[in-house]
């Protein structure tokens, strides 16, 4: 069981030690803010988004209603042991916004509660603070806690998130991408990682939203376990009886109960939800959204493409090529091609091409002097296709559905896949004062639909805001 402790206005105070001191002893922190939508930001429509959900009602931290914070600790007993905590915090905002019916009623599906959020609701306002906030406990001062923190952070697909806890616990968007992503690389000096992209391109799923590379992942880890391999082994605080009442159990099973149900009758798999992790049709949808079958399709695929291609091999070996030849073929890249079938992140379906890199270039070059958002215009405005916009939390359905992707849990995934990541790729390099822990995807944002990410990076063109600067002085005097 996987134990997430509900923050309210009640008891926001009771746990504000125990939350900052777990971030000031984590190793890394993970952070999801939940589906949202709402008005338009930057970004088009496109595969494997939330569908529609409410601009500022919604289980997400920005949204104002859930954000989940997930703190491995320190390891423990092994290098690969971790104790972790997971936050789920009830947000409120102070300000109006637009409420869609299909934004509630998808809410309502995934067992959100308004009343709850409604009367215990943490009261935030969007933009720069009001008078001296620093002096009280607010989620905007735990905000920058996290940051004084100095630890990496850790978020899936997490472009929005970035722009939704900026905005909201922060200050105002700067007036361009470059101004932003330089406050940012100031605001988290230890890093900012993405699971979506390291599931891509260095796990190299052929799918990558959150459950099923959390699922996936776990079913690696199990078999390292079972081999007596290197693993990863996840801990959790036994908290007294008398906080019971606000920490939330999930059940965390390798597979579903509904897993081994079915045999010959066995329901054909939504390519779709298989692909992108969300189906239009919801619930109502007849094939099969089981993260679990899908995995084992995925699986099965893989090994007939193995055998295929190690034949194969063994052909081209037996031919009489020369000797040279044959060694360029078989090395490093080509050898990485024969196990994976294709170039860059493995992929099921396509319904875009991904951007070349020029074209890329092209629209960076476009938006660096596009506006993020006017300072003056609501974050949540536009609820036509809002939903679009928000990052992929590759919803799923109730249990026959997806089961374990509830507000709460999302964060606990988020960091379970990046601590995976961490120990197949750090060997027994344990030195993270070194220099990045995961080089490779340090500081890297996974753009749909574009073969390279967005670089969290100080430009030589671009300066810090104004806010950012203001506020960075005011974190460290009053810290």
């Amino acid at each position: 069981r996987v134990p997430v402790v509900d923050v309210q206005s009640d008891n926001f105070a009771e746990l504000w030690p125990s939350m900052v001191l777990a971030l000031r002893t984590a190793t890394f922190v993970a952070v999801d803010t939940g589906p949202r939508g709402g008005r338009s930001l930057l970004f088009p429509a496109a595969p494997g988004r939330d569908p529609p959900v409410l601009p500022g009602l919604a289980p997400g931290l920005c949204g104002s209603s859930r954000p989940c914070i997930a703190v491995p600790g320190v390891p423990l007993q092994s290098e690969n042991t971790y104790l972790c905590q997971i936050y789920n915090l009830t947000l409120l905002c102070t300000e109006d916004y637009v409420v869609e019916p299909q934004s509630v009623q998808f809410l309502v599906q995934h067992g959100f509660d308004f009343n709850k959020q409604y009367a215990q609701g943490i009261p935030y306002h969007k933009g720069n603070d009001k008078g001296n906030e620093t002096q009280s406990r607010s989620v905007r001062t735990f905000f920058l806690e996290l940051i004084r923190a100095k630890k990496p952070l850790i978020l899936h697909n997490g472009l929005i998130d970035l722009v939704f806890l900026y905005q909201c616990f922060y200050a105002h968007l700067p007036d361009n991408l470059g101004t932003f992503t330089a406050d940012l690389s100031e605001m988290f000096p230890a890093g900012i990682y993405d699971t979506k992209y390291a599931s891509e391109f260095e796990t190299r799923f052929v799918a990558s939203y959150l459950e099923y590379a959390y699922k996936k992942c776990k079913r690696e880890n199990c078999k390292l376990k079972d081999s007596s391999g290197q693993h990863l082994t996840i801990e959790f605080c036994n908290y007294p009886d008398n906080m019971s009442h606000y920490i939330d159990y999930r059940h965390c099973s390798l597979e579903e109960e509904s897993h081994n149900v079915g045999g010959g009758n066995k329901v054909p798999v939504c390519e779709k939800f298989s692909a992108y992790g969300w189906c239009p049709k919801g619930v109502k949808c007849p094939q099969s959204h089981n993260i679990d079958f899908i995995i084992d399709e995925d699986d099965k695929l893989w090994e007939e493409k193995r055998k295929k291609r190690k034949h194969k091999w063994k052909r081209r070996k037996n031919t009489e090529e020369p000797a040279k030849a044959f060694e360029r073929e078989s090395s490093g890249k080509e050898m990485e091609l024969a196990q994976n079938g294709e170039e860059g992140p493995p992929r099921k379906q396509s319904c875009y091409e991904p951007a070349a890199a020029s074209e890329l270039a092209e629209i960076t070059a476009n938006t660096e002097g596009r506006l993020l958002e006017e300072n003056t215009m609501d974050i949540e405005a536009e609820t036509e296709a809002g939903h679009a916009a928000g990052k992929e939390k590759e919803s799923c359905d109730p249990p026959s559905q997806g089961g374990t992707h509830r507000a709460g849990f999302d964060a606990f995934m988020t960091g379970y896949i990046m601590a995976y990541v961490w120990m197949l790729k750090k060997g027994t390099n344990m030195d993270t004062d070194a220099g990045p822990w995961l080089p490779d995807c340090h500081n890297k944002l996974y753009l749909s639909g574009k073969s390279v990410p967005l670089q969290i990076v100080k430009s030589l063109f671009s300066k810090s805001s104004k806010a950012h600067s203001q506020k960075m002085k005011l974190a460290w005097a009053s810290g």
